[in-house]
């Protein structure tokens, strides 16, 4: 049996410039750290497709690898559920692919990894999805990534001194809003407008870019409250993307966490529930606030091994 995982990740700016419909023209820029939460990959001899996403996906990962019609059961968990913001199946493809290697006996470069993994989903199986989710998984750590129009990626860790790191991880909070969805939707609706070179979307997408490279130049200069603020201005302008985005009880959680301790905050991925993530001035204040609405704080640390075998 074969065993792999790869970290589940967090948007630290530029969500949605990741996307084709957007980089081929305007070239995106984004920051993403991966963290110590996981989709596993079991595979061993004897599939039996059900026609399920992920056996579609395995379908194309198999074909890709030149191995389609082999003998082999797949089985898949995660420690989240899908549908919460954190990227799971660009995780789940890059841990299945990572599988597949390892059955075959062939090494794989992360950057390799994550290109084959968003072949797939974006262009085999036509997800309106980014390139974001592959390639934090594949590399692990928290780096920054530049989408150029040709379909390159340039992937470099972020130049962060020890204390800027620790800092980071230790204020950084995620709380699950109850909400699960599917991004496809709003994605969708993002990657249908960008294609038709819908002006207020591009604009939109122009300030997001530019609102990440201000949090890379104030995450390596070490002032995480610039970093905190620019990530208020962030859901701000990510609001103006799409009405489904948030709704009046995100927004009221928002505003509270933001009167108790937080400098800063978003929904984590394309929106309409999952994760609020927030960071914080002051993390005990926040942490209060948001039990006393309920909200269930998942603690985790950064991934820096990204996607890996973990028994062969």
């Amino acid at each position: 049996m074969i065993i792999t995982r790869s970290p589940l990740r967090i948007t630290l700016g530029g969500g949605g410039t990741d996307l084709p419909s957007y980089y081929t023209r305007h070239t995106g820029f984004l920051i993403a750290a991966a963290i110590d939460k996981y989709v596993y990959v079991a595979l061993h001899r004897a599939l039996k497709p059900s026609g399920t996403e992920c056996d579609e996906i395995m379908r194309e990962a198999m074909r890709l690898l030149g191995i389609a019609g082999a003998d082999v059961e797949m089985h898949s968990m995660a420690d989240i559920p899908a549908g919460t913001g954190l990227g799971s199946s660009g995780s789940f493809t890059t841990a299945l692919l990572r599988a597949l290697h390892a059955l075959r006996g062939n090494p794989v470069q992360p950057a390799e990894l994550a290109e084959q993994a968003c072949d797939i989903e974006i262009n085999r199986l036509n997800q309106p999805v980014g390139k974001q989710d592959q390639h934090i998984a594949a590399h692990g750590g928290v780096a920054c990534f530049e989408f150029l129009p040709e379909g390159r990626v340039n992937a470099r860790p972020l130049k962060l001194a020890e204390e800027t790191l620790r800092a980071l991880q230790d204020n950084l909070l995620l709380f699950f809003t109850g909400f699960t969805r599917s991004a496809s939707a709003i994605l969708k609706d993002q990657d249908d407008r960008s294609k038709n070179a819908d002006a207020a979307m591009i604009e939109n997408l122009h300030c997001i870019k530019e609102l990440a490279k201000r949090g890379l130049r104030a995450l390596e200069d070490g002032d995480l409250a610039e970093f905190g603020a620019l990530m208020d201005k962030h859901w701000q302008c990510k609001k103006e993307r799409s009405g489904a985005i948030s709704a009046p009880q995100i927004n009221a959680w928002y505003d509270d966490a933001m009167k108790h301790g937080a400098l800063g905050g978003k929904l984590v991925g394309a929106g309409g529930g999952g994760f609020l993530m927030f960071y914080a001035g002051d993390k005990a204040a926040l942490r209060h606030a948001m039990r006393g609405h309920g909200l269930e704080e998942v603690r985790f640390r950064f991934d820096f091994e990204g996607t890996k075998v973990i028994v062969d």
